[in-house]
């Protein structure tokens, strides 16, 4: 029997506003076969603001997904929120 520890999370990169940026923040996700719940983005001058919301992620996903989004290039600020924890047990 298998034991995951889920959470809900949310994701702010702030970064250079540049074209293939979008794609670029989502595909840590993709990575590890997660589909965001909630994207929300907003170009804020020379910036882009982008909100990845998850309702259920594995908790220890999230600082592995943080540090690639950190390493993105133009990437100037990442944010990890971690929300409710859900205990899934799978046999």
């Amino acid at each position: 029997m298998s034991d995951t520890s889920m959470t809900a999370a949310r994701f702010t990169v702030v970064a250079e506003a540049y074209p293939g940026l979008l794609s670029r923040v989502l595909e840590p996700f993709a990575k590890r076969d997660l589909t965001p719940d909630r994207v929300r983005s907003q170009r804020e001058g020379d910036l882009l603001r982008t909100e990845v919301a998850l309702d259920a992620m594995p908790v220890e996903m999230i600082h592995l997904v943080a540090g690639n989004l950190g390493q993105i290039v133009g990437v100037l600020k990442v944010e990890a929120m971690e929300g409710r924890r859900i205990r899934l047990v799978a046999a």
